[in-house]
């Protein structure tokens, strides 16, 4: 009876520190992955905001391939650029 409950601590045990190390091993992965997503939602949302409201004003940026990459890897500040880049290949 004593080794059944010596055999399970030493796989509980065994366990935790292998949770331990996929979790150590892929946090840093998914954090990257996380603000990824966040920024390309800010960014998608941005870019509509801005496509709706910018009709107005005569601004709109086209939604295609290269904008959404631009929005997704750079988010806000990537808005700010595609309407720079809009403004000075206009004039």
């Amino acid at each position: 009876m004593e080794t059944q409950t010596l055999e399970f601590i030493a796989a509980f045990v065994l366990g935790l520190m292998l949770l331990f190390i996929l979790i150590r091993l892929f946090y840093t992965p998914l954090r990257i992955a996380f603000k990824l997503v966040l920024n390309a939602v800010a960014g998608g949302v941005l870019l509509m905001v801005i496509n709706f409201a910018g009709t107005l004003a005569g601004i709109s940026i086209g939604i295609n391939v290269v904008t959404a990459a631009v929005t997704g890897v750079l988010g806000v500040p990537g808005i700010a650029l595609l309407l720079l880049l809009q403004i000075v290949l206009r004039a």
